[in-house]
């Protein structure tokens, strides 16, 4: 004779405590995200311009002491062209971004500038901060 066992086994698994760490992981990425930034850190210029759309586009950044990155990689001048090279087709339509320290002589912001438009970009936008209230 066999004798039954006052424990039954458990066929189910417990998700309860899965559930809540993943949606706590959730909500600190979703309070973080917004400030990880990627990019060159340079201190940008405040302006008071119109909302725009944002499209995805290259970014050029400029530091304060005149060095040139393109996305997140350093460049220089001469080498542009060539960075610009995989959004030729779309030269047209496609925003080129323009990040440049507030401190950065406007001669050498022009002279990327004009790297920029040589290749045939039609879209350059000039990247600022908007002013702090009460300014």
């Amino acid at each position: 004779m066999r004798r039954r066992s006052s424990f039954s086994s458990m066929a189910d698994i417990n998700i309860t405590s899965l559930v809540d760490v993943t949606l706590c992981l959730l909500i600190i990425f979703m309070l973080t995200a917004p400030y990880i930034q990627g990019g060159v850190e340079v201190n940008l210029p405040e302006a008071d311009t119109r909302n725009t759309l944002v499209k995805e586009g290259p970014v050029i950044s400029i530091t304060k002491n005149r060095q040139v990155f393109f996305q997140e990689n350093t460049a220089s001048l001469q080498s542009l062209p060539g960075l610009l090279a995989e959004f030729a087709e779309q030269k047209e339509t496609v925003p080129v971004y323009l990040r440049c320290d507030e401190e950065v002589p406007y001669g050498f912001v022009l002279r990327v500038m004009a790297a920029v438009e040589k290749e045939g970009f039609l879209n350059l936008s000039l990247v600022a901060d908007l002013p702090v209230d009460g300014d």
